[in-house]
Formats: structure tokens, C-alpha cells, sequence
């Protein structure tokens, strides 16, 4: 059984923990509010979850999710994850984050900051394409024909590996966009982000549609950068 540690418990972690649980796992949720803030979500989610301190979820995981604002990730604790899997869901939003010089001029991306902020864990990128309600809704067992496959990337290829299995416990097959410098790819304003899983691509609260590893993998395929686009 996997402990699933979550530092931060908005939309995504929340979905995150239910699909977790689903599968059997065990889930310590934080946030940046208090343990207390949780309580109705662990009675919701029941025997397999309960509420925690940031540092304590990460201590406990035995992969975490970082799903907060990017403009906090410093403030995610760093001794504790020392040689955990983390997945990283974030993604840069300027008018939110405030801005970022590296991610602004395309230096760097997201997850390698938050790989720099975190030397001695192993930091993945997943989860940060899809909406909520569209992960939500379309987990499948495995080998069903209408499987959604979630884009990943790391630089570490055994922590890529337990990503992997993770993701496909609770219901995806996964697309490896290979070392986290190719993490743009799935970034907002790409050809890779969201819109693909939206069965209304005008209005994604209208539900959800499959797309398969192969679909996912042409899409991030066809990503540019912002300055490949002015070029």
C-alpha cells in the first residue's frame, strides 16, 4: 500500500487524494491553512486519510505531491523530502505567481526550479495538464479501451518508474516526455495543455473525453515555446 503524502489540498491534490484513496492508498493531506482546515475532507475520504502539517505529509509520503501556487514553492520543506519521489503539478501563471525571470525568458521550467529548491529529492512532473474534473472522470482499469494517458517528465528514470505506477493504480497509462527540461511541453498555452481532455473545448466544467498515450504524445510532439512562436 502507497502513502500519498499531498502539500497542498486545492482542486488537484483534493482529486489526487480521492483517486488515491480509491485504489486503496493512504493519504496525509496538508495545507498552508492548518490541519484543522481539513477535517471535513478526511471524514469524507474516511479510514485511509488523515490531515497533517506540510512537513509532516512530506515525511510520511511515499511519493508527495507539491499542488500549490508556484510562487510558494520555496517555502515546501526540504529535509524532509531528501530522497523522495516528488510529483510536481505546478505551473507558472504570471498574472498569479508575480513574475519569474527564468520561466519568463524560458531558461528553465517549473519543475527544474522546484528540483533546484529540492537537491536531494527526485522531482517528476505530472498532473499539471489536465482540470480537475477531468481527472476526476476518466480513471479506467487498466487495459480498457478507452484508457487517458497523463504526460510525465524527470531526470530521474526509477522515480519515473514509480510515477508510472502510481499513476496507472489509479487509472492512467503515461506518456514519458523524457528529462525535466522537456516539462514545458505540458505548460499553459501549449498544444499538450488541457483543452485535449475537454469534451466542450469552450467550457471544460461540460465534461470530459479520453485521449490515449498516442494522442497525448502528438500533442506534446507539437508544443512550442513562446519564443519559438515570435521567432
Amino acid at each position: 500500500m502507497t502513502t500519498w503524502g499531498l502539500i497542498g489540498s486545492g482542486n488537484i491534490g483534493t482529486t489526487v487524494a480521492r483517486l488515491a484513496v480509491a485504489a486503496g492508498h493512504d493519504v496525509v493531506l496538508s495545507n498552508s491553512r492548518g490541519p484543522e482546515t481539513l477535517a471535513d475532507l478526511v471524514a469524507e475520504l474516511g479510514a485511509h486519510a488523515r490531515a497533517a502539517t506540510p512537513a509532516e505529509a512530506a515525511q510520511a509520503g511515499d511519493v508527495v505531491v507539491v499542488t500549490i501556487p508556484l510562487r510558494s514553492y520555496p517555502q515546501v520543506p526540504v529535509e524532509e523530502l531528501r530522497g523522495k519521489v516528488v510529483i510536481d503539478t505546478m505551473n507558472y501563471y504570471p498574472e498569479r505567481d508575480c513574475s519569474i525571470v527564468e520561466l519568463d525568458d524560458e531558461s528553465t521550467t517549473s519543475s527544474e526550479l522546484l528540483q533546484g529548491h529540492l537537491p536531494a529529492a527526485r522531482v517528476v512532473k505530472a498532473f499539471n495538464n489536465i482540470f480537475f474534473q477531468h481527472l476526476a472522470a476518466l480513471p479506467r482499469p487498466s487495459g480498457a479501451e478507452d484508457r487517458s494517458a497523463l504526460p510525465i517528465a524527470g531526470d530521474d528514470d526509477e522515480a519515473k518508474r514509480v510515477v508510472r505506477e502510481q499513476l496507472d493504480a489509479i487509472g492512467y497509462d503515461t506518456v514519458d516526455l523524457g528529462p525535466l527540461s522537456e516539462g514545458w511541453r505540458t505548460q499553459p498555452d501549449t498544444a499538450a495543455y488541457g483543452v485535449m481532455y475537454a469534451l466542450d473545448p469552450e467550457a471544460w466544467d461540460r465534461g470530459a473525453r479520453p485521449v490515449p498515450a498516442a494522442v497525448v504524445a502528438e500533442r506534446a510532439a507539437a508544443s512550442r515555446r513562446h519564443r519559438d512562436t515570435q521567432a
